[in-house]
């Protein structure tokens, strides 16, 4: 119904904003993310308007990918827009995917309020919705992961400590502008 609002900021707290648009305040609720975008007295939010029963509640968003990730989130059973904004709130939208994706059921089940069956419920509800929206550098991101791990296992099975091991690989990942494979990954680290 509302998709933006764009107008005077007058108000800004952590939990949400009141926006002067045309001499109509409008408050809006927002993430820890939004509330850390916000930086100047012009402000545009992207909306979602949640109508209930007894009250018709504006949330606000900096970008178009954080409102379509709340809206996936809502569409979870268990999950409303106040639980929805605290998930936002908690992660960036791209650690959520991530979470998601890689069926993070410890970290999701972190955010407040969140106990192990919706966070279960949110992987496997949004693992296809969220997982198409993706970029190749966010899968190129993951296939990184996966090598590191798959680094860091190898070195641990060398007789090294979990903390030099992994000093190692972020030193040579660093310093390296290519893509490597777990060997070169391993036998860089070793060098």
């Amino acid at each position: 119904m509302i998709a933006h609002i764009q107008g005077k900021l007058v108000e800004k707290t952590p939990t949400y904003v009141v926006i002067d648009c045309n001499g109509v305040g409008y408050k809006i609720n927002i993430s820890l993310q939004t509330y850390s975008s916000i930086n100047s007295e012009n402000c545009f939010l992207f909306t979602h308007l949640a109508v209930k029963e007894d009250s018709h509640t504006l949330y606000g968003f900096c970008s178009e990918d954080e409102r379509g990730l709340f809206r996936h989130l809502i569409s979870v059973s268990g999950v409303g827009p106040s639980t929805a904004r605290v998930i936002l709130s908690t992660y960036s939208a791209d650690e959520i995917v991530h979470h998601i994706i890689s069926a993070d059921v410890g970290a999701i089940q972190n955010i407040k309020g969140i106990g192990g069956k919706t966070a279960q419920r949110i992987i496997i509800d949004l693992k296809d919705k969220v997982g198409k929206g993706i970029e190749k550098s966010d899968l190129l991101f993951s296939q990184d992961n996966t090598i590191k791990d798959e680094a860091l296992s190898a070195l641990l099975a060398l007789g090294f400590t979990k903390k030099m091991a992994e000093n190692k690989i972020d030193k040579v990942l660093k310093t390296s502008d290519q893509s490597l494979s777990v060997e070169d990954l391993v036998k860089k680290s070793l060098g």
